[in-house]
């Protein structure tokens, strides 16, 4: 038998994502900046103080969808990981950094929030990092994969860049060399920058088969970090 604390949490859950989903539509016809806590209440037939009791500001909205945008397009790289589990480590990358690109071109307005222009006024809080870091930690997990395994190849560094690499490697990957945390690190940003440029529009009538194009990048992104092999 249903509690009343029960149907009052499931209450709160419904009326968030409620919220929330107003949130989303408005960001895809407004943007970011223009995310208003007023707007979301009035398609909902709310009164402000009303959604207050859900979300005190504007950016407690925002650091909520941004989390669900980071957790989905995880979530996305983890299935995508897992599907190919008996696949060599360059197959999985390219797997998973297809899923970025999938969910991306599926999600092109909460790509945009938490890649796009940053919303001024607003300063993620700290509570966005572990979900910020699940593709990052699925890729790492790759490459440390291909480490354990065949071994990593190609990788090197300059002298001058030795130190930072090895404060890179402590903090992201202790059990992989300095020479694999700098190329992920690049690799990375390169994977983002080739969906940014799919999303925003930036590969017109410049990029016909976008997905044998990305399909390449991905390739190669796999040896940059030095995964090598089919």
């Amino acid at each position: 038998m249903s509690t009343p604390q029960g149907a009052r949490a499931r209450a709160r859950q419904e009326i968030t994502a409620a919220i929330k989903e107003a949130a989303r539509r408005q960001l895809a016809e407004e943007g970011a900046a223009k995310l208003s806590l007023r707007a979301v209440a009035r398609e909902l037939g709310m009164v402000s103080s009303a959604l207050y009791r859900y979300f005190p500001s504007r950016d407690d909205l925002l650091t909520a969808l941004i989390i669900d945008a980071y957790d989905s397009l995880g979530e996305a790289s983890e299935r995508a990981r897992d599907a190919a589990s008996t696949a060599p480590p360059p197959a999985r990358w390219i797997a998973v950094c297809e899923a970025v690109r999938g969910w991306a071109l599926a999600h092109p307005h909460e790509y945009a929030l938490i890649y796009g222009s940053p919303v001024p006024g607003y300063s993620a809080p700290e509570t966005t990092v572990r979900a910020a870091a699940r593709v990052g930690l699925v890729l790492i997990g790759i490459v440390r994969d291909g480490h354990r395994g065949p071994g990593l190849a190609g990788l090197s560094l300059t002298a001058g860049l030795r130190p930072e690499a090895e404060r890179m490697a402590a903090d992201l990957a202790p059990d992989l060399p300095p020479e694999a945390a700098v190329a992920l690190v690049a690799a990375w940003a390169q994977l983002f920058g080739l969906v940014g440029f799919e999303v925003f529009g930036q590969f017109h009538r410049v990029v016909e088969d976008r997905e044998a194009f990305f399909r390449h990048a991905a390739a190669r992104l796999a040896e940059g970090v030095g995964l090598n092999g089919s």
